[in-house]
């Protein structure tokens, strides 16, 4: 993940959220080993989904992402405060 990736894909979500869509989920199983590129960009991500009263998921976050996240405080804002489901698949969501 790069910087430019966070604006565009807050770019998306601020144009899904305008076409209607309620919810957007985003896959961060990919996003190892974790960095701060990836926490600057889930951070802006969910900044813009609740800008756009979009509710965001995070699927799959990797243990390392969610202690990274948990680190740097993002973990309660970005719906990470509760251990993963296993049946769930890892899904967690934003409010």
């Amino acid at each position: 993940m790069s910087a430019s990736d966070g604006d565009r894909l807050c770019a998306e979500l601020a144009r899904r959220a305008a076409a209607g869509a309620e919810e957007a989920l985003c896959d961060v199983s990919g996003v190892h080993p974790p960095h701060l590129t990836a926490v600057d960009a889930l951070a802006r991500l969910c900044l813009t989904a609740r800008r756009t009263g979009c509710r965001l998921r995070l699927h799959r976050p990797p243990p390392q992402l969610r202690a990274l996240l948990t680190l740097v405080g993002l973990a309660e804002p970005l719906g990470l405060t509760e251990a993963p489901d296993p049946t769930a698949g890892g899904e967690q969501s934003a409010p």
